[in-house]
């Protein structure tokens, strides 16, 4: 089982390397990959692949959110099965976040898996059990649709639910899935109420337009 103490200190290193050095490799200039973010958590379980993808779909990178989005559905069908491998395409793998968000991203892991191992721990082990696995795989295909959609500030929020979630699998905290699914009906809600805002629009654009012709 991953431990967050010894990840949140594998990380810190990791962003001090990259702060001292200013580079990662040759002709790589300070930046790091989605490959290596998930080398080095030392494993690629499911729940270490959503967490940082879902990291990654709440960075401000044009495009990346959408193409994501597709690939967590993919993920939550795996999840649903408990299919423990999934390759990811060559592209995302190699993936490059520039040099201030390589610092950003690091140090935000160090910051996760160090505030994780002062509050999470085993309790409500019940909701990390396989027969849950269909529920929170549905979860995560829903907040990955979410997250495909334009919906303003909705990568933030259901990108937050689905690290919840995430963090909740990995060290077996039911609490922290409860909070998954408390800040992904935020999302849900979010999403509902853009989608209602965009109807009143479009049906008043459509009585405006029939009142000007």
């Amino acid at each position: 089982m991953l431990r967050p103490r010894r990840l949140a200190l594998v990380f810190r290193r990791a962003a001090r390397s990259l702060a001292e050095a200013d580079s990662v490799g040759p002709d790589q200039q300070g930046r790091v990959s989605l490959g290596e973010l998930l080398q080095l958590h030392g494993q690629q379980s499911l729940a270490v692949l959503l967490l940082v993808m879902s990291l990654f779909s709440m960075l401000p990178l044009a495009g990346v959110g959408s193409v994501l989005g597709l690939l967590m559905l993919v993920l939550a069908q795996r999840w649903r099965r408990q299919e423990h491998e999934i390759q990811l395409p060559d592209k995302l793998v190699q993936l490059r976040l520039t040099a201030r968000w390589s610092q950003r991203s690091l140090q935000a892991l160090t910051w996760l898996y160090a505030t994780s191992s002062r509050l999470l721990r085993e309790r409500l082990t019940a909701l990390c059990e396989p027969r849950f696995a269909g529920f929170w795989g549905l979860w995560i295909a829903v907040m990955a649709i979410i997250i495909f959609l334009p919906v303003p500030l909705g990568n933030l929020v259901c990108g937050s639910s689905l690290v919840l979630l995430s963090l909740g699998w990995m060290f077996r905290d039911g609490l922290a899935l409860l909070l998954s699914a408390a800040v992904g009906t935020g999302g849900i809600g979010l999403t509902v109420g853009v989608g209602w805002v965009a109807v009143r629009a479009l049906l008043a654009g459509g009585d405006w337009l029939q009142r000007l012709f």
